[in-house]
C-alpha cells in the first residue's frame, strides 16, 4: 500500500495487533524505502510470528503481483515467520490468507474478492488466537 488511505489501514492493523498482545513493526513504505522487498507488517507474540503483506480496497477485488507474493514468501522463510496476506475491504474487518490459498490469475498475479475474504479468510480474532473456527481444508502449515 503506498497511498494515504493504505498507510492509515496499515497503522490500523498495527494498532489492533498491538492491542491483541503482539509485538509489531510496520515497514514504512515497504519496498520503496530499500532495495530489499519487505513485508508491510511484522508481528509476533512469542509463539507465532507473521510477515504480512497488507492490502485494502474500497472496491472489489484486491490484486497482488506475483513478485509481491514471491517476495513475501522468500522473506518469511528466511526470517522464520509465517507469510500471510491481510486484506481489508471498506465496511469489513481484516481477513488473512496463506499465500498458497489465494486465487492465481492466468497472468500469474493473485486476487482476493470481497466475498471470498468474508467466506474463506481467517478473521482477525481467529488470526490473533481469540477464537477458533474450524473449516474443512484449512491450512495448518506455514
Amino acid at each position: 500500500m503506498s497511498n494515504a488511505k493504505g498507510d492509515r489501514r496499515e497503522r490500523e492493523l498495527v494498532n489492533r495487533l498491538d492491542e491483541a498482545g503482539f509485538a509489531v513493526m510496520r515497514a514504512p513504505a515497504s519496498g520503496s524505502a530499500t532495495t530489499r522487498e519487505l513485508p508491510d507488517v511484522l508481528a509476533g507474540n512469542g509463539e507465532v510470528f507473521y510477515a504480512i503483506e497488507a492490502k485494502s480496497s474500497a472496491g472489489d477485488p484486491i490484486y497482488l503481483s506475483g513478485e509481491e507474493v514471491e517476495a513475501l514468501i522468500y522473506f518469511s522463510r528466511n526470517f522464520g515467520a509465517k507469510a500471510r496476506v491481510g486484506v481489508r475491504f471498506d465496511r469489513e474487518d481484516w481477513y488473512f490468507f496463506h499465500p498458497g490459498d489465494l486465487y492465481v490469475t492466468d497472468g500469474g498475479n493473485y486476487r482476493v474478492k470481497k466475498e471470498t475474504a468474508v467466506a474463506d479468510g481467517t478473521d482477525f480474532d481467529e488470526f490473533v488466537g481469540r477464537s477458533v473456527r474450524t473449516r474443512l481444508g484449512e491450512r495448518t502449515d506455514d
